[in-house]
């Protein structure tokens, strides 16, 4: 069996080279990273939508900036099964993140940004 390579963008580079910088039990934002490489949440979101390397580059530690969990690859809510952002709930509270049944953050002191880039 052959093993594929795998290639990403230099942005996607970027952004996954942040990831690795938050630590477990803290969360970031869409925005947080942005700025960081000043670009646009939107742009961020993007390259975490297609991160092929889940959950090691920890693209689950990044959610909305309201403190909602977001969503997690590809999938935004319940859409189209839920069980994405599911994962992503379990693998942050594994790491002490929680949220409350709104998808909510609960504990502030959780946020992170203090990005080197």
């Amino acid at each position: 069996m052959a093993i594929k390579a795998t290639t990403v963008s230099p942005f996607q580079e970027k952004v996954y080279a942040l990831l690795q910088q938050i630590p477990a039990g803290k969360v970031t934002t869409y925005a947080a990273m942005a700025k960081a490489l000043d670009s646009a949440p939107r742009a961020v979101g993007g390259a975490l939508r297609v991160n092929p390397f889940a959950p090691e580059i920890p693209c689950h530690r990044c959610i909305s900036s309201t403190g909602y969990v977001g969503g997690y690859k590809g999938d935004w809510e319940s859409a189209p099964s839920g069980i994405n952002q599911q994962g992503k709930l379990r693998l942050l509270l594994e790491e002490g993140v929680e949220f409350d049944s709104k998808g909510m953050l609960k504990d502030k002191a959780r946020w992170w940004s203090e990005f080197k880039v």
